[in-house]
């Protein structure tokens, strides 16, 4: 049987998530390569550009390598190439460095800000479509700061501390929110008022937010307009230039600044692959995503015009762009195995915009209406459902740590609560102690010190019994033993309390099956034994210690569904948290033993990031 070649142009969301579904389901069919090929060796998560722009997250926390995405997926061949032409009556993708035969097309090579023809918007305004966009832009943004906080000339100061954001859409929106959070950053590093930055929002329309329900966006204006930005509709800009933006009212705004958000168009390197185009140069499909009056050829995500109702054509959103992804690699799937093809059917769950770290506004499943901590949180969980419909784990992860625990000056939902920026130097000696007593205890069972039952003795204890010895010490003084008390602490004539009088029946019948004679019973006692050891050992070095204080808790829960712990011993629990924040990498061998089994066990995985793929 001859080799049938998909080639996907553009690793974008819609590109991700066509190539995504045709790996799975044609993983069986060794008579198929699909090849992916896109300018960068990365994904960029197009929606989080703002917070990069707005200095809150590095640039790597929005780049995705393509082959972490694609790790495994043995039919799918990756390409770091810009695509100049495609020949649809040869069937080849021609490349800068190459040419593609095909059998089947999937074009989703995005867009690209539409500036309307507006003069000066190219030589001095700033787009934010792109991490390259992203990264002059902050760059700009610090630079500019910094050299107005030492500029004498009020005019010229207030100039470059006034930012104006062209477009009021998500994009616009969400960027002047970064900058809303990111000015008393600003104005701590170099030393001015951060009441000098000035934030303006200027759209052509009488109203701002236009995707969203009336609701909705006039609580996003009311919460924008109550922290100082100005927003200005129905001023449509007619030009700028490098100092200063005029509106077409005549008003002139003087600004070193203007970021353009005001509207997207298809990329424009499609232009020349002869294909029917439609409004802002969108290439037209059918409901199949089939380019029109082309065989084989299929359209996706921002670069496809394809009206789901007359005049309405598929929002350039990324539930869009997945969607129509979708469905073009299912009918993709459905020529090469000759079944039926399916038509495209839109599934939007809801729309949200965030402005800032902290505040958003949500609408979702036509009914829900959410502001706040729980529209962001919402956000936050939406973004990690990407990396779980994309099969991502590794990324999923990378985006807690990056939005989570490694962010900087409190900009997040919670304030920078979970922030491990802290110091965890503080906590080595807590981890010493704590693994010394694990091992004390485990030596001491091992060898019948002071009292314990030892290995070699003749008798078996009951299992989980020998974790009695931690607190057995009080109570063996005691000859007449007042009623059991809660407390953190016991003196004599006191039992301290434990959380369960007796092991729950279904406990008891796991354990019965686990450890049904008094033999089996030693070998386990013997084996939890050492495990408390190593505990010890590998908390005192700093080894693994968040497995080791993971082990603890779970450890606990069981000595405490034995009916063997006591209320007062649950500091143990605490502790173990406390010490699962990367207490190891604080004089302890996880400094250099974690790093190196993460680059061992990435490359053994996804193999060698690389910058450009062949």
């Amino acid at each position: 049987m001859t080799q049938t070649n998909v080639v996907v142009v553009g690793a974008g969301f819609a590109g991700v998530a066509a190539t995504k579904q045709l790996a799975k389901k044609l993983k069986k069919n060794k008579e198929v390569t699909i090849t992916l090929i896109d300018r960068h060796s990365y994904l960029t998560y197009m929606t989080e550009l703002h917070e990069v722009a707005g200095g809150r997250v590095e640039p790597e926390a929005i780049q995705y390598d393509l082959q972490r995405l694609f790790a495994r997926k043995k039919n799918v061949n990756l390409v770091t190439d810009n695509v100049t032409a495609v020949d649809h009556d040869k069937k080849v993708v021609t490349t800068e460095n190459g040419s593609y035969s095909y059998d089947y097309l999937v074009l989703g090579m995005g867009g690209e800000p539409n500036d309307f023809g507006t003069p000066g918007v190219k030589e001095h305004g700033f787009t934010l479509w792109s991490l390259e966009d992203a990264i002059r832009l902050r760059h700009h943004i610090e630079a500019t700061v910094a050299a107005a906080a030492v500029e004498h000339d009020a005019e010229k100061r207030a100039a470059m501390m006034r930012f104006v954001i062209c477009g009021s859409g998500f994009t616009g929106i969400e960027m002047v929110g970064e900058l809303l959070d990111w000015k008393d950053v600003l104005a701590k590093e170099y030393k001015f008022d951060a009441s000098e930055i000035e934030l303006i929002v200027v759209e052509a329309a009488p109203t701002i937010l236009n995707t969203l329900p009336r609701q909705d966006a006039d609580k996003a204006e009311k919460f924008m307009t109550k922290k100082g930005i100005k927003i200005m509709k129905d001023s449509p800009i007619i030009s700028v230039g490098a100092d200063s933006v005029l509106l077409k009212s005549g008003e002139e705004l003087p600004t070193k600044t203007l970021v353009w958000t005001a509207g997207v168009k298809a990329n424009t390197d499609t232009a020349e692959f002869g294909m029917e185009q439609a409004r802002a140069g969108r290439l037209v499909a059918n409901e199949f995503m089939e380019a029109k009056n082309l065989e084989d050829v299929y359209v996706i995500g921002d670069l496809v015009y394809y009206e789901e109702e007359e005049g309405k054509p598929t929002p350039q959103i990324v539930q869009a762009a997945e969607q129509t992804g979708h469905t073009a690699a299912v009918n993709v799937v459905a020529a090469i195995e000759g079944k039926e093809k399916h038509k495209f059917e839109s599934n939007y769950q809801g729309t949200m915009v965030s402005i800032g770290s902290k505040y958003g506004v949500a609408y979702l499943m036509d009914k829900f209406h959410l502001s706040g901590f729980f529209a962001m949180l919402m956000k936050h969980i939406v973004n990690l459902k990407y990396f779980f419909d994309i099969r991502s784990g590794y990324y999923m992860v990378q985006y807690l740590f990056h939005e989570f625990f490694h962010i900087k000056n409190q900009r997040n939902i919670f304030r920078g609560h979970l922030s491990r920026y802290g110091n965890v130097l503080w906590s080595v000696p807590l981890r010493v102690f704590y693994g010394s007593m694990w091992c004390f205890e485990g030596v001491k069972k091992a060898f019948g010190l002071f009292g314990s039952q030892s290995w070699f003795g003749d008798n078996v204890a009951l299992p989980f019994s020998w974790l009695q010895d931690v607190t057995s010490g009080a109570s063996e003084v005691v000859e007449e033993v007042a009623e059991p008390i809660f407390g953190l602490s016991y003196v004599y004539g006191e039992e301290p309390m434990m959380v369960f009088s007796k092991a729950p029946d279904w406990f008891n019948s796991i354990m019965e099956f686990m450890i049904p004679t008094p033999e089996v019973a030693l070998l386990f006692q013997k084996f939890m034994t050492c495990v408390e050891i190593a505990i010890g050992l590998a908390l005192i070095a700093g080894l693994f210690t968040w497995l080791a204080s993971a082990a603890t808790v779970a450890l606990v829960v069981s000595f405490t569904l034995s009916g063997m712990f006591y209320w007062v011993n649950m500091w143990f629990v605490f502790a173990a948290i406390a010490l699962m924040n990367g207490s190891g990498r604080a004089f302890g061998l996880d400094y250099y033993v974690i790093p190196w089994i993460q680059k061992i066990a990435g490359k053994w995985w996804y193999g060698t990031p690389k910058s450009l793929y062949k």
